[in-house]
């Protein structure tokens, strides 16, 4: 919720994709997501004692990305593939296998290699091992499946030792049963834990519309794996295939020689986080101003294909924070490298080298925004003032995308120890001082044609320069102390360029399966999914999208038994109001434009009684809006009695309103017309009688306190809902 809030912001900072934390189940509700239990469930299965994961429940996964989506920025998914934590029920019952632990201990787990999940035909009943061994959910896993087994060897070398839980096994033969008596146990194949894996991930991709990975501690399971799990990505998942440019990036520690090797093992599909470069960097920040610039150049690695550059990132960022907020030390014992201080007066150089480079480079979210102030743990991510920026990162962005630098080649132009000059070729020029007190010129050749005149877009230098007739510029970049506007960089780039993004919405597609092994039917989930019973016409819910206002939904049923005559329902947010539907045999397509935001419950069910069990796909293709009030747009209570019509219209403003809400609506009948409004619990609080069709009528809301509240017109033949948000009136 506060990312899709934040998306609006993000768009206007120049952001093309975000990085977000991992957003399977994790044993424990409040883990940042990088000890896996279960990937097939984001945040809609109830097991371990819990529905949803750190990120919130799968619903507002969905809703977040479509709204990243909307804003025209991508987003990659953190996912961790070398381990899963944590077998057994919510108290560990039924995950240790006693033959793994006597037999093929690994020194870490203690056997602890059953893993079951719950599913719609296996929801929790208990929490005894029984219970927990006869769950019947996608991917389970036996000891077999992990080192050491029967053929494979444990803890000599990086990839097959447990270093956070049971280490996946990716070798052909990793395979086999667990030794558990009268349980969920499905016989095994060659290959099964790539090929799971491989489908995961194909899965995850059609079901959340996400358009990139970053791996997590690829150190720990062959290079060949991602590349095969990549390719299927980009190629073998139909409709959700990235294709060749979709973005992928590993999390490798190691030189630059390391990095290079592990890019080409994956034949370039992945890229890895430039943590050479990064220690050059964090090595001029900490050499106070005696550190060689020239030696910037060379720290980069020679892959530069999906390079990304970096200065901070989880791993190397572990502040301790007061109750305000305010940092007061640093665990530097769990800080991978160290740590950068965003408040060091070298920063900004920072920045600017990393943009500069080759690369896809990457902003920490602490760097860009403010956090150690009052407001860290409570902050609106509307709100300028409660989460602020720090100006120079924001203008180092700008200057990167709207003088467009990766589409100009890489050219060092100077490398003094306290003067590194780069070009974008013909795009930007960009100058980095790390000396304290002392502004540094220097003349360089350029790209830029001779006459052109060039303007320092960070701000630092306040005339413009003109490349003269042999070509050549004198580039001027201020200190670090703070004396100037900009401490340590400059950006040049030709006059003439104007403010403001307007990146491109991206289309956002989402899949459910409805399948028995997916999903859950415990009255504590979200109770989606499961196959579409046999002999009945009780509905089974897929899930829920989050549609703008006057926007094309277009969602399609496709079907294992396509003989069977299937019905597509358009729900409310509750799923207990129908407001459409079509049915019919075959590959059902349905597509209407939908009259509110808000969020729509997609349902399926046999036709008729007499109807064979039915597995099915559900696909939704729609737009979010750019904006969401996540508070005011719960999911039980939203779109309540909407009734779908093309004829109709209605019309609020303004909204949000203090006082007088003006109401525009087209009626259908002579009769009576009836205004009500009623809150998000249900209740009417104004009912009135109009008579007017066509025109504009008003309606007092000063009784109404602060709030959201949901506007009915209705005739007697047609109605129509909106929305609107009473503000407080002091």
């Amino acid at each position: 919720n506060y990312l899709a809030e934040l998306a609006p912001r993000l768009r206007e900072l120049g952001v093309d994709a975000i990085w977000i934390p991992p957003t399977y189940k994790n044993a424990n509700q409040n883990s940042v997501g990088y000890a896996p239990f279960d990937h097939y469930d984001l945040g809609d299965k109830y097991q371990k004692g819990f529905v949803n994961t750190a990120m919130g429940d799968k619903d507002h996964l969905l809703r977040m990305i479509a709204v990243m989506h909307a804003n025209g920025i991508e987003v990659i998914q953190d996912i961790t593939l070398n381990h899963v934590t944590d077998a057994g029920s919510q108290f560990g019952s039924g995950g240790q296998d006693f033959f793994a632990y006597q037999n093929f201990d690994d020194g870490s787990t203690n056997g602890y290699k059953n893993f079951r999940y719950v599913c719609y035909d296996t929801p929790v009943g208990g929490v005894f091992a029984s219970d927990y061994l006869s769950r019947q959910g996608r991917w389970p896993k036996n000891y077999t499946n992990f080192y050491p087994n029967n053929s494979n060897v444990c803890c000599t070398n990086e990839i097959n030792s447990p270093y956070w839980g049971p280490d996946i096994s990716y070798e052909s033969d990793a395979f086999g049963p667990s030794s558990c008596i009268n349980c969920f146990n499905p016989p095994q194949y060659e290959n099964y834990m790539r090929t799971e894996a491989r489908n995961w991930m194909i899965w995850y991709k059609k079901q959340t519309g996400v358009d990139g990975y970053r791996f997590d501690a690829v150190k720990h399971f062959a290079a060949d794996v991602v590349e095969d799990f990549l390719w299927n990505t980009q190629y073998n998942a139909g409709f959700a295939s990235g294709g060749g440019q979709m973005f992928a990036v590993g999390e490798l520690v190691g030189g630059g020689s390391q990095l290079d090797d592990w890019a080409n093992a994956t034949q370039n599909r992945a890229g890895t986080f430039d943590f050479g470069l990064r220690g050059a960097i964090k090595d001029m920040i900490t050499s106070g101003g005696f550190y060689n610039l020239g030696n910037i150049p060379s720290a980069q690695q020679n892959n530069r294909t999906r390079t990304v550059p970096f200065i901070n990132l989880h791993d190397t960022f572990r502040p301790q924070v007061n109750a305000q907020g305010a940092y007061v030390g640093w665990d530097t014992f769990n800080e991978l490298g160290g740590h950068i201080d965003p408040n060091d007066p070298r920063l900004e150089a920072a920045y600017a080298i990393t943009f500069a480079v080759d690369g896809s480079p990457m902003v920490f979210f602490e760097d860009l925004f403010k956090l150690d102030t009052p407001n860290r743990f409570d902050n609106d991510p509307t709100s300028t003032t409660e989460l602020p920026v720090r100006g120079a990162i924001e203008n180092i962005m700008w200057c990167h995308q709207k003088l467009d630098f990766k589409a100009g080649a890489y050219k060092v132009r100077n490398s003094a120890a306290d003067h590194l000059i780069i070009e974008r070729s013909a795009k930007a020029i960009i100058g980095v001082n790390d000396n304290w007190n002392t502004w540094q010129h220097q003349w360089i050749p350029t790209d830029f044609a001779p006459g052109t005149v060039l303007k320092d877009y960070s701000g630092a230098n306040a005339y413009q320069r003109t490349v003269n007739q042999d070509g050549w510029v004198e580039i001027s970049t201020p200190p670090c102390n703070g004396t100037n506007v900009r401490r340590g960089y400059t950006i040049w780039g030709p006059v003439g360029i104007g403010p403001g993004f307007s990146p491109p919405k991206i289309e956002t597609t989402q899949e459910w399966q409805m399948v028995e092994d997916l999903g859950d039917s415990h009255p504590f989930s979200l109770q989606q999914g499961g196959a579409i019973p046999s002999n009945s016409t009780d509905t089974r819910t897929a899930g829920k999208i989050f549609a703008k206002a006057n926007t094309n939904v277009k969602v399609r049923l496709l079907t294992q038994n396509r003989q069977s005559d299937m019905t597509l329902i358009i729900a409310n947010a509750t799923g207990e109001v129908h407001l459409d539907s079509i049915n019919g045999t075959g590959f059902l397509n349905y597509q209407r434009r939908v009259p509110i935001t808000g969020w729509y419950t997609i349902k399926v069910r046999n036709t008729f009684d007499s109807n064979p069990i039915n597995r099915a796909l559900v696909r939704a293709t729609y737009e979010a809006p750019r904006v969401v009030n996540t508070f005011g747009f719960p999911k039980d209570a939203d779109a309540e009695v909407v009734v779908f019509s093309e004829q109709d219209e209605l019309v609020l403003f303004p909204n949000p309103v203090d006082d007088m809400l003006q109401i525009e609506w087209a009626g259908k009948s002579d009769g009576g017309l009836t205004v009500r409004v009623m809150d998000l619990q249900g209740r009417v609080l104004i009912n009135e009688q109009k008579d007017l069709y066509r025109e504009r009528m008003n309606l007092d809301t000063t009784s109404l306190p602060a709030g959201v509240y949901l506007l009915t017109m209705d005739d007697g033949l047609h109605s129509e809902t909106k929305r609107f948000i009473k503000l407080a009136v002091f």
